[in-house]
């Protein structure tokens, strides 16, 4: 009987954008990172690109890419930051859902996901419908074709949810077998208890509550519209093992793992298949992408006793070979990941983190019943507001993925005459695209992560109250009114384990970071004053055309006035500002902004400003910039926190700097009693310790900034940590040496046959390991096998022929690879 394995993994991170800028902004709990996704990114999704297999003696035999072999899916505002941030494994993603076409019988192993992650059964009706097809056209717009399956968030799940996915061409979905509530199996029978006679098969349900549903087949659910769809449950207890019970411990405790689940008593095909977050393989389980990658090995060489007949499949292509013969009906309002149905998203259900078991999750309610009427009163505006320029304001939402995919004009303007009623003027056209931003933000704020936590105040629960305020700040601006107190007020009635309830962490979080088009003027005004050309041109979400700016001096203050327009490239609204700016040295700074009234009281203010500021009258140039620009200041505060981080650094330049040379005179000057120290094996002082430390981990992260590294200075500095036993931060220069080798590497990928890069990065690797450095290697080590199968074979040919300079080449190749730890 044939045996398959599939593993589906759900790739998944909650957008973390700033509503107001369309970008993630620094997040310092994510370590050496900028955020969570670069992290994340770092430690999961680029590892499964390039994933190792390693020899008996822990060399690199060979690398593979996971997506290709798995069944996946990742969230589409994830592959969006993706894109726009690590393109190198965005398209590894999508080249191995082609390679999984070719492996697979023409099934690709991505599937969709519902938008942004909702709760669809606690979802209305317009908003199931839009998250299934913006997840269907963002799956069709990224890997090419229609998608096969699509994962529901959480696995939620009622019988409209599933209706909505059949009627927009979806042929499956995944869903834990506790969300099974009876099958029936056509080809079986079932005596009756009295007389013993068999009653026919498709009369007979079988109550499966309790995940005792089979996982090794799939089954269909008719639905009430008469429309069908296909059902796969995952094998729960072997998916909990891999997320939670060390099973990736190793490979062939994986393959172990999978292949208990097989049975002989079952006389038809077995499918066992496993679901799990997808970040279990590398964030969650270090290393975890590389037990996946060896049991698949395992799985496809046929050489491990346990996998003998066993092969690999998705769901696409076990569908086509294996329809489902059992029909099933599910649990309505049920989840993967929590038992009470959907509890974790509406109430105080039990279900938490379990790290705080003190505290309630009470205000889960309130905050979905904000978001409600919230919901409902946006929707009452953009079909009124709507109406007056689109022909069906619902249908427009469900196209406006094609912009959020494509932000050109031309796209945009397209888009907006296929719906319109008739020709938009510009105004017209900006608030269309402000009505539809306003319900992107409000399904936004019902992104999952927002309820799943233990606190109100928490990050992901701020984040969704950040898209109910921006929300709330378009329908101000489209029509005046003012939802913020009421949505406010209702968050009042939110118990919060920290705060005095749901409207402290909105006051306190929330409202500082809102955005309006006044601050980002400031934020450019600021930043153009430590910047050369006098600012950027573009401001995350905003584009920025310097119209007039002018700057004066004054010893360490400075003074710039000018004239800017700004344009959303989300909205496209369009104002022009002047703004006056005063740096009285390090991070004093004053800013005034506000809307342009013409030519000559723009001239009237700059000529006062710069008079009195030449002349030193510094209190009245204050006194001025509050006569005309009002009590609304603007400081570095206001900045953006990216912005905001680096300026920081560049004023306190000076004070770092004397504090660099103070030690650097520390050390410098004892260093002959550090070494008489050092002969009578005496530990060092602390305060030379410290001293020397600073100094040489300085110099280390020095080098790294170089585009082409001092390889003797590298080596100095090497040897003179390993002569003091200096401690130095591992985490934090491991980070920063991944990308002094990957700059190596992609010079490397543009001269491959550059004799002189190779032995420069041997040199560095070797110097690494020797002070225990471990940079992450997975681009490197996936780039030395794209330069060996392009010219390993022509250089070995060409070395036969007596060629020397190949011959030197293939020595060079074969030592930059046993420093990396690659088989040969």
């Amino acid at each position: 009987m044939e045996k398959y394995i599939c593993i589906h993994g759900h790739f998944y991170q909650p957008p973390r954008e700033n509503p107001w800028l369309e970008e993630v902004e620094y997040q310092d709990s994510a370590g050496v990172y900028h955020d969570w996704n670069e992290r994340i990114t770092a430690e999961c999704y680029a590892p499964n690109a390039a994933s190792k297999i390693l020899d008996h003696e822990g060399r690199v035999s060979d690398i593979i890419n996971n997506y290709s072999k798995i069944s996946f899916n990742f969230g589409p505002t994830l592959l969006s930051w993706l894109l726009r941030h690590n393109p190198d494994v965005y398209r590894a993603i999508l080249e191995a859902d082609k390679l999984s076409i070719e492996r697979f019988s023409g099934h690709g192993s991505a599937i969709a996901q519902v938008y942004n992650h909702v709760i669809m059964p606690l979802a209305n009706h317009n908003d199931k419908i839009t998250q299934v097809i913006w997840g269907i056209r963002d799956f069709q717009a990224r890997f090419g074709r229609r998608p096969e399956g699509i994962w529901l968030a959480e696995t939620a799940v009622d019988l409209e949810t599933l209706d909505v996915l059949a009627e927009n061409g979806i042929l499956f979905t995944i869903l834990a077998p506790r969300q099974a509530s009876r099958v029936k199996n056509p080809g079986h029978s079932k005596p009756d208890e009295d007389t013993g006679i068999e009653t026919p098969g498709p009369d007979v349900w079988t109550d499966v509550s309790g995940s005792r549903v089979d996982p090794a087949m799939p089954y269909l659910c008719k639905l009430p519209s008469g429309r069908t769809i296909t059902l796969f449950f995952y094998d729960g207890p072997i998916s909990s093992d891999i997320a939670f019970s060390g099973v990736l411990n190793k490979g062939e405790n994986f393959i172990d793992r999978l292949t208990s689940a097989f049975t002989d008593d079952r006389d038809y095909p077995q499918l066992v298949n496993i679901a799990t977050d997808g970040e279990t393989y590398g964030h969650h389980h270090r290393k975890g992408e590389m037990a996946l990658t060896y049991c698949l090995h395992l799985i496809e060489s046929g050489t491990y006793h346990a996998a003998h007949g066993v092969k690999l499949a998705n769901y696409g292509q076990y569908l086509e070979k294996h329809p489902p013969v059992c029909e099933v009906e599910i649990y309505d309002n049920s989840s993967w990941s929590c038992i009470h149905g959907i509890g974790r998203w509406m109430d105080d259900c039990g279900c938490n983190s379990g790290m705080r078991g003190e505290w309630t999750q009470k205000w889960r309610r309130p905050l979905r019943e904000a978001m409600d009427w919230l919901r409902d009163r946006l929707a009452g505006i953009f079909e009124i507001e709507g109406g007056k320029y689109l022909k069906s304001p619902w249908d427009a939402r469900n196209d406006y993925i094609e912009v959020i995919l494509n932000r050109d004009k031309a796209n945009v303007h397209s888009f907006i005459d296929s719906h319109a009623h008739t020709n938009l003027p510009m105004e017209d056209r900006t608030r269309v695209l402000q009505l539809l931003e306003m319900q992107r933000n409000s399904m936004l704020m019902y992104t999952s992560c927002g309820w799943f936590f233990d606190e109100i105040s928490g990050v992901e629960t701020v984040q969704v109250m950040s898209y109910a305020a921006r929300a709330m700040q378009y329908a101000k601006t489209l029509t005046g009114i003012s939802l913020e107190a009421q949505y406010i007020e209702k968050l009042r009635h939110a118990p919060s384990n920290v705060f005095s309830s749901g409207a402290y962490p909105y006051e306190m979080f929330v409202k500082p970071a809102k955005v309006d088009i006044m601050r980002a003027v400031a934020h450019f005004a600021i930043s153009s004053l430590f910047e050369s050309g006098h600012g950027q041109l573009n401001m995350f979400c905003y584009a920025v055309e310097r119209q007039s700016y002018d700057e004066a001096r004054a010893g360490r203050m400075r003074l710039a006035t000018g004239k800017i327009q700004v344009e959303s490239e989300i909205t496209w609204e369009q104002h022009i500002f002047i703004f006056a700016v005063l740096h009285m040295g390090d991070h004093s700074v004053n800013c005034g902004v506000k809307e342009f009234s013409g030519d000559d009281n723009f001239n009237t203010i700059k000529s006062e400003l710069t008079d009195a500021f030449e002349k030193g009258l510094i209190p009245s140039a204050i006194r001025l910039m509050q006569t005309h620009f009002g009590s609304d200041n603007y400081s570095i505060g206001h900045l953006f926190k990216d912005e905001q981080k680096r300026i920081l650094d560049l004023v306190s330049q000076g004070a770092n700097d004397r504090i660099d040379d103070l030690y650097r005179q520390i050390y410098e000057s004892n260093y002959s009693l550090m070494n008489f120290y050092r002969g009578l094996s005496v530990p060092l002082p602390k305060s030379l310790s410290i001293a020397a430390a600073y100094i040489l981990e300085k110099d280390l992260m020095g080098i790294f900034e170089t585009k082409h590294p001092d390889i003797e200075k590298l080596k100095a500095i090497s040897d003179e940590l390993k002569r003091w036993n200096i401690a130095i931060d591992k985490h934090k220069i491991s980070f920063r040496a991944t990308a002094m080798i990957n700059n190596l590497v992609e010079i490397l990928s543009a001269r491959p046959e550059d004799i002189e890069l190779y032995e420069n990065l041997s040199s560095v690797l070797k110097i690494f390991k020797s002070l225990s450095i471990k940079p992450d290697l997975w681009k490197a080590h996936n780039m030395y096998f794209i330069i060996g199968k392009e010219l390993r074979h022509l250089m070995s040919e060409k070395a036969a022929a007596a060629d020397e300079s190949a011959r030197i080449w293939l020595d060079n190749y074969g030592r930059l690879g046993r420093n990396l730890g690659i088989k040969p």
